[in-house]
């Protein structure tokens, strides 16, 4: 039923509430329901609502904080650039939870996850020397507490 309402109201955010467009995105609310259980099924845990919010105030920050290293970095005359793919294992379950994570990972400054590959995520580092294995366990301590999934730690690799 949460699915339902939630694809309803994107519905009605797309639509503007238009009234000759219900019958359609009622429809389409369930279809996309239905798709949205078959290819995610629902998963045990619960969302936690306090600590998406202070999540969301960290993920806001380091998007900015990101944005200005990047830029800096390409400004910078002398380029300060030391790239490397690196895998960074990581203990949280595969799912949902890791796949945030990895998603996440590309918002930490220079970096971006390629791959996953068994209990390791592959980042692309514009900066190898960075703590990337304290910023992936905290980001990983994040995620855990908005979803529950356990820990997250683990060693880093240089591929």
């Amino acid at each position: 039923m949460m699915r339902i309402l939630l694809f309803a109201g994107l519905w009605l955010v797309l639509t503007e509430a238009d009234p000759g467009a219900m019958p359609v995105g009622a429809l389409a609310a369930l279809a996309a329901a239905w798709t949205s259980k078959h290819l995610l099924p629902p998963q045990p845990g619960r969302l936690r609502l306090m600590a998406l919010l202070r999540f969301t105030w960290h993920f806001l920050k380091l998007s900015v904080y990101s944005g200005i290293d990047v830029a800096y970095r390409a400004l910078h005359p002398r380029l300060p650039l030391d790239p490397a793919l690196v895998g960074v294992r990581v203990t949280l379950p595969p799912g949902m939870a890791r796949t945030t994570l990895a998603s996440e990972l590309s918002l930490l400054p220079g970096t971006l996850a390629v791959s996953q590959d068994g209990d390791e995520v592959v980042l692309h580092c514009l900066d190898q020397t960075q703590p990337i294995e304290q910023q992936v366990s905290t980001e990983g301590t994040l995620i855990t507490s908005i979803l529950g999934d356990g820990p997250d730690a683990g060693g880093t690799r240089h591929v």
